[in-house]
């Protein structure tokens, strides 16, 4: 017995040591950013009233980073509520420094993966704005592309950020492009390519279903993404008990509710998940990584069971999933087989019914790749895809070759 009762102590003091650590870094995270969001906090705030042309530059200034091949500029730009009402986006545009064609530059529209909704994670307020562009920004300056990231609406300015909401993403990447055309210096023409790494290839696939209603002045021409948050029910269902779970649950607590009053949060969340959602989901993705991991050890779970098996919130996820673009829209996806956040298998499920239901699908398979690291591995080969369909040249299918892997097998 007493060896029994000395390993559960060592197990008890292990586990308050993490989260002591955890939230230790917690602290640390927040001291050292408030100085700086609050220097920014003047360039963020919108004008009143709000402009109503869609991707009016309310305002723009050089970012302090060094762009291979191009100059770097924060932006803040109008976009528009799923409602209508108009709204202010924080962004970064990216400008090459090789002249213009006469038709105009080319623009490729970044949407970012998910990174926690609070001032600190904005890509565009970030002491890191160059995340996630290692292997592909550079080289698109070089081939006179304009590059232009949405922030989107919430992040970084007045809320709500709905978080996995197709029609507020697709606004915002949109209304990207067209604050690109309204700066002079980047002479940015009408076509356009949506490109997007998790959350932001959730946004990216659905741009492809409505840039033309959205914004028929455009020409979006292809859509790409890596690691795509896109089976939707089907990364919940798996991924709700493990520490993504407190991760991704708090933003899409905070985000869907707001589209859909009715959806029910007591008896789906935990009362300790609910205690913590806003505090959590305004945390950056790292700290909030690292509060997951704690709870998770110590047997705590965000949500009280899989919550797809929820009626109401099965029905928000499948109307928040992409469904197979047309075959007039090349797609590209890299996905790689070791992703422990966007596992492979739910995109296996759709490169499957993709294929099937006819869409001009490219799909990269990666090997031994992190989730965080697929839009950076994948970026030369998304720059080259990128390309030949900027030169018209037709995109292949890949639908002959089956995914790599399959969704699991239940057992009794």
């Amino acid at each position: 017995m007493r060896v029994v009762k000395w390993i559960l102590l060592g197990i008890v003091l292990v586990a308050v040591t993490v989260v002591a650590v955890a939230f230790g870094l917690i602290d640390h995270a927040r001291s050292t950013t408030t100085a700086e969001q609050a220097a920014l906090a003047a360039f963020y705030e919108p004008p009143n009233p709000i402009p109503s042309e869609l991707g009016t530059v309310v305002r723009m200034e050089p970012l302090d980073v060094t762009v291979p091949g191009g100059t770097g500029f924060r932006m803040l730009y109008v976009s528009q509520r799923p409602g209508g009402e108009p709204a202010v986006s924080g962004g970064m545009i990216f400008i090459p420094s090789t002249p213009a064609p006469a038709e105009g530059r080319p623009v490729v529209a970044w949407a970012h993966g998910t990174l926690g909704m609070g001032d600190a994670c904005t890509p565009s307020r970030s002491t890191n704005p160059l995340q996630d562009t290692d292997n592909w920004l550079g080289e698109m300056m070089d081939l006179g592309w304009v590059v232009v990231s949405t922030d989107y609406v919430g992040m970084g300015t007045p809320g709500p950020n709905l978080y996995l909401v197709a029609q507020a993403e697709a606004r915002d990447v949109v209304n990207s492009v067209r604050a690109a055309r309204n700066v002079p210096e980047a002479q940015a023409g009408t076509r356009f390519v949506a490109w997007g790494h998790s959350q932001g290839g959730h946004s990216s696939l659905w741009t492809g279903h409505l840039a033309q209603t959205l914004a028929p002045e455009l020409e979006l021409i292809a859509v790409a993404a890596a690691a795509p948050a896109a089976e939707l029910n089907l990364i919940i269902g798996a991924q709700w008990p493990t520490p993504v779970g407190w991760v991704i649950g708090p933003e899409v607590e905070q985000s869907w509710p707001v589209i859909y009053p009715d959806l029910p949060l007591e008896g789906v969340i935990t009362a300790r998940g609910l205690a913590n959602s806003q505090r959590l989901a305004n945390e950056c993705i790292r700290v909030a990584g690292l509060e997951g991991l704690a709870r998770t050890d110590l047997g705590q779970d965000y949500f009280v069971a899989d919550p797809v098996m929820n009626a109401a919130w099965a029905t928000v996820g499948l109307k928040q999933t992409p469904s197979p673009l047309p075959a007039d829209m090349p797609v590209f996806i890299a996905q790689s087989t070791a992703d422990e956040v966007v596992l492979a298998w739910p995109n296996g499920v759709l490169q499957d019914s993709w294929c099937a239901a006819g869409s001009n699908l490219s799909m990269l398979w990666l090997g031994k790749i992190s989730h965080q690291d697929t839009a950076i591995v994948a970026g030369p080969q998304v720059v080259s895809w990128i390309a030949d369909r900027f030169a018209g040249r037709p995109a292949g299918r890949t639908c002959d070759v089956p995914p790599p892997v399959r969704a699991p097998v239940e057992t009794d």
